[in-house]
């Protein structure tokens, strides 16, 4: 199996998962929740000059907006498009809209059609929603007109003001039986219900799942990914970091050491191809980006 390394790799892999942060638009609840776990000097700042210097040479990333000021996260869409833009055809940016906000489906219309922007990110436990609550189904018929995906952070974090209980990754199923053209990702593999995420996935066509972040716990990693072999779905999981909570390379890392928990055990191997089809998956032409 031929590995593909260096500059190469980065050629051919797209990160779907990244984020930019500017002066104070990581705050609030989220921030005071980042410094107890990581300490007190914790400040989250991403412009999008240093993001640049990270993509640069690779095939492309999505970048998350993203409204979320119930926990404290302000990512303009505007600050978004602005930086996408003047990157055509390598970085795409997605809107975020918190669907507590009366107009979010003609904010969300306003960020496709005069931002640019091709893709919409909702988190239910940064933005305090249930998903499942009809009050926001027009958010979702909107997104579904507009022919642009969700990518969904539906697990769980460490912001104590957010809601848990409405961050189960099933709570996506009633969205994709009403709108079954709409292209969903959940982020993270629904962490830690990685396996309702993986049953949700199966089930439901138009919805995918990225590894993002996962590979901070390799035994979890490890497990979602051979629950995926043995449910048949990992041609649905895309690659992605978080960035910058972890960066692209770790990620890579990550991945391609997948096996090392079954050195010398019986334990089942991920196949070598199934990690190489993962990270080199077309993600832009699989969401219609492209």
């Amino acid at each position: 199996m031929d590995k593909r390394c260096g500059e190469e790799a980065h050629e051919m892999i797209f990160d779907c998962h990244t984020h930019v942060f500017g002066p104070g638009q990581f705050g609030g609840a989220t921030l005071a929740a980042a410094k107890r776990a990581w300490g007190d000097g914790q400040e989250m700042l991403v412009t999008p000059e240093g993001h640049w210097e990270l993509f640069k040479d690779i095939a492309g990333a999505i970048v998350l907006a993203f409204d979320a000021p119930a926990t404290g996260l302000n990512v303009p869409n505007e600050y978004v498009a602005d930086y996408v833009a003047k990157h055509p055809g390598k970085l795409f940016g997605f809107a975020s809209v918190d669907p507590n906000r009366l107009n979010a489906a003609s904010l969300l219309e306003s960020a496709v059609k005069e931002l640019g922007l091709q893709g919409l990110k909702l988190g239910p436990i940064y933005q305090n929603f249930y998903p499942e609550a009809k009050e926001h189904f027009p958010l979702y018929a909107k997104a579904d007109e507009l022919g642009v995906p969700i990518l969904w952070h539906q697990g769980t974090s460490f912001v104590p003001e957010g809601y848990l209980d409405a961050s189960r990754p099933a709570a996506l199923d009633p969205i994709a039986r009403a709108f079954p053209n709409l292209k969903m990702v959940i982020a993270h593999m629904g962490h830690p219900w990685v396996d309702e995420c993986i049953a949700v996935v199966r089930k439901n066509p138009n919805l995918y799942m990225d590894l993002s972040a996962l590979g901070s716990r390799p035994w979890q990693f490890y497990n979602a990914l051979v629950s995926a072999c043995e449910y048949g779905v990992t041609h649905k999981i895309l690659f992605g970091s978080d960035y910058p909570f972890f960066t692209t390379q770790q990620m890579i890392d990550a991945l391609r050491n997948i096996n090392r928990f079954t050195e010398g055990t019986s334990l089942p191997q991920v196949p070598e191809q199934v990690i190489e089809d993962i990270l080199h998956r077309n993600t832009p032409e699989l969401l219609g980006l492209v």
